[in-house]
């Protein structure tokens, strides 16, 4: 596997005879047994990756510290006790992510809950369980919290601020911009962290900036904002650490992107803050392909053809949703080069195109097509558009393969029927 593609590609693959193996697994045989669409990762891969921004974060900051996993990203439980058990926290937004977070075994302590629009259930579930930190983004959350908690107790909380702060990202994952849903006015917060109702014990603040961001530079003037707030002794500085989609990609490495983070903290707060990052792309999605099968190809005038795959927008949203780019190649010619051509799904949307630009070989009905880098935000955006049943996911280690997430059935589709 030649290098610019090993970058989009799990650390634990490889290429043998024009064949592709995820985890010491072929992709054809896996296909075979867990059928397609399939979400298949490395688990070794996420292992490596969580070890690496934990060692990133050791490295480069001189005080208490925490990574923890942004589990929007992809909410299986399975990828979860895999970061529960190499000693992340977790990040979550929902009572269902977090009804997902104890399952993974995640020590409630370590557990924040985020949101912009949480209900009084979600903060309820939230004190029910013990969670370590809940991030205040509006002063709703402040009365539901009030609500929620026993008489007398208060809860360790930290305050979302919207720093208003643009970055070089598509403008539907930005989040800390002037006009963003998210967090509190600086003011606000200020006012809030330092004359906080008797049931809130605030520990800090938080920001995020938005997803796929290349250049660290916003986060120094993100820190910036904070610094003007008054001194805390905790500090979130979010995720979005960029990933590499396609070969022409260069994201900062890990260590880079953080030690950036860590050194406008250490240069603007001063020392001995406690820091918390949280990426949640960046620990799953290279980790992760998804394999389809060819279903039909058509030849159009000029030359081009269109690949039509047994997936598409219910289990990939994200080109749709954001004009993300992907890569794609067969499994059995892995790395060949061929013909243009335009890979698109089964729905009944024009705009269910997959990849608008590709080469590849001469692709026919039967063929497995793997698409890299959709451990992040394919199972978590996946839906049931023309009643398509959800893939699986499947785990690979050591040339042995298992689902840890079963493919839903007809059946499944009308089980909340009444």
């Amino acid at each position: 596997m030649a290098a610019t593609t090993r970058a989009v590609y799990p650390e634990a693959s490889a290429v043998h005879d024009g064949r592709l193996s995820i985890g010491g697994c072929d992709a054809l045989e896996l296909a075979r047994e867990f059928g397609t669409p399939a979400y298949v990762m490395a688990e070794d891969d996420l292992r490596a990756r969580a070890r690496e921004f934990l060692t990133a974060l050791e490295t480069h900051h001189d005080g208490p510290g925490e990574v923890i996993f942004a589990s929007k990203a992809c909410p299986v439980t399975a990828v979860m006790r895999v970061f529960a058990e190499e000693g992340l926290g977790c990040d979550v937004a929902s009572g269902g992510e977090l009804h997902l977070a104890l399952k993974a075994g995640f020590a409630p302590e370590r557990i924040y809950l985020h949101g912009n629009a949480k209900s009084e259930e979600e903060m309820a579930l939230a004190v029910r369980a013990g969670v370590g930190c809940v991030v205040i983004d509006n002063y709703e959350d402040v009365g539901k919290l009030a609500r929620a908690l026993p008489q007398g107790a208060r809860q360790r909380v930290l305050v979302r601020v919207r720093p208003g702060i643009d970055a070089d990202t598509h403008a539907a994952i930005l989040t800390g911009h002037a006009e963003s849903k998210f967090g509190m006015d600086p003011r606000d917060a200020r006012a809030l962290a330092q004359d906080p109702p008797v049931h809130l014990d605030v520990q800090g603040f938080h920001f995020h900036l938005g997803s796929q961001l290349n250049d660290p530079t916003p986060y120094r003037a993100a820190v910036g904002v904070l610094a003007g707030l008054g001194a805390q002794p905790v500090y979130s500085l979010g995720g979005g650490y960029a990933v590499a989609y396609t070969a022409d990609d260069r994201p900062p490495a890990v260590d880079d992107a953080v030690a950036a983070v860590v050194e406008a903290a250490h240069d603007l707060l001063g020392p001995g803050k406690r820091l918390v990052i949280e990426p949640g792309r960046a620990l799953v999605a290279n980790a992760g392909v998804t394999l389809y099968t060819v279903e039909s190809v058509k030849l159009l005038p000029g030359g081009a053809r269109i690949v039509a795959v047994d997936g598409g927008m219910s289990d990939n949203p994200r080109p749709m949703l954001y004009e993300a780019a992907y890569e794609a190649s067969l499994a059995d010619r892995f790395g060949e080069d061929g013909e243009p051509a335009t890979v698109v799904g089964k729905h009944c949307e024009s705009g269910d195109v997959l990849i608008r630009r590709t080469r590849l070989p001469e692709a026919q009905p039967g063929d497995v097509l793997v698409t890299p880098v959709t451990g992040a935000y394919g199972h978590a955006m996946a839906s049931n558009y023309n009643g398509i049943r959800r893939p699986p996911v499947v785990f690979c280690a050591g040339g042995e393969a298992r689902a840890v997430v079963r493919r839903e059935t007809y059946e499944d589709l009308g089980a909340r029927d009444v």
